[in-house]
């Protein structure tokens, strides 16, 4: 609800000058012979995130990206590039790689790969030292065909904990493992193709169908907890259990906002109203819901410019009662006051 202008703004999205690409429902058969997508290989009470503990100090356990690829950006716009490469996740490497990022207040964490236990490393680290650092603006951009099931709600909690907004962009995916982490987000801004297909269950000793089902029984149980607890739909597990592996389910934009994939996160932004309300006032979250539905009629124009865009926010808002001398900090433009 606070960043708004950034949120809508994102590498010039539908209210900066390019609109966002339609999604429509269709399967496509993969063609790579190996496992790819949702992999379950262990019970998901084996995947623990780091103690606290570990990540407040500086002895951080060795740790390196090698699923996939890692930038740090200071930056929203991806016209700047990508950003600087993260590789080793030993403390003082993610200090460095953050410290640029703490006079603007915001990084986008770029990542290219599969979902495994080195990326829920990856995001429990940066968002640690986000924390540290008060860089409260985060942006994970992924581009992912999905991983391993457990550790995507491992991560998933990390992120849910930590205020990310995650991004699909047009040329990226976030494919079967890789939806349980859009579920994640405070915020979700997708332009890519997002989809599912059923888990491929890694050392099975099942020779039927029942022996099978048995043995997936667990971890579709915690997919649809996870998901229930970060506000998305129950269907996306049940729908992970019948759509074949050689196959992919692409999800259309309105199944995405079906399944609380898409736009702000319901459950966050309960939480959010209660915390507003309780600091600011019974009538805060209502004058923030009538800004934003204002702010998206009157300011959110195809190819007007950010600076455009953030002026007439600026000026919409007193409309409301904003900035609010009360909660000045928390006011819709506050960071751009």
């Amino acid at each position: 609800m606070r960043w708004i202008l950034v949120a809508v703004c994102i590498a010039g999205l539908s209210a900066c000058g390019r609109k966002v690409e339609t999604q429509t429902a269709n399967s496509v058969t993969t063609t790579t012979m190996e496992p790819s997508g949702a992999v379950s290989a262990r019970p998901v009470e084996e995947v623990k995130p780091t103690p606290a503990d570990v990540l407040d100090g500086t002895n951080w356990p060795v740790a390196d990206v090698t699923s996939g690829d890692a930038w740090i950006s200071c930056e929203h716009d991806i016209e700047k590039g990508d950003g600087t490469p993260l590789r080793s996740l030993e403390f003082f490497n993610v200090v460095d790689a953050l410290t640029p990022c703490r006079e603007q207040g915001t990084i986008r964490l770029r990542y290219r790969g599969k979902v495994a236990s080195d990326f829920t490393s990856l995001v429990e680290r940066v968002s640690a030292m986000a924390d540290r650092m008060e860089i409260k603006r985060r942006i994970l951009d992924i581009d992912s065909s999905g991983g391993r099931v457990e550790d995507a709600i491992r991560a998933g909690d990390a992120i849910a904990n930590s205020g990310w907004t995650i991004w699909v962009r047009e040329d990226a995916v976030c494919h079967s493992a890789c939806v349980l982490i859009l579920a994640s987000g405070d915020d979700r801004l997708i332009s890519g193709k997002v989809g599912i297909h059923r888990m491929v269950r890694i050392g099975s000793k099942a020779s039927t169908r029942a022996e099978l089902s048995s043995e997936l029984r667990d971890v579709h149980d915690s997919m649809k907890d996870y998901l229930e607890r970060n506000g998305a739909s129950v269907a996306v597990a049940d729908l992970m259990m019948i759509v074949p592996n050689r196959q992919l389910r692409i999800l259309t934009v309105d199944e995405l906002h079906e399944f609380g994939l898409d736009g702000p996160n319901a459950a966050q932004d309960d939480l959010e109203r209660i915390r507003l309300a309780r600091k600011c006032g019974e009538d805060f979250p209502a004058r923030m819901d009538a800004f934003a539905s204002a702010f998206d009629s009157e300011c959110k124009v195809e190819d007007r410019a950010l600076e455009e865009v953030k002026e007439c926010g600026l000026s919409l808002q007193t409309r409301f009662g904003f900035p609010d001398a009360k909660c000045v900090a928390e006011g819709p433009m506050a960071d751009y006051q």
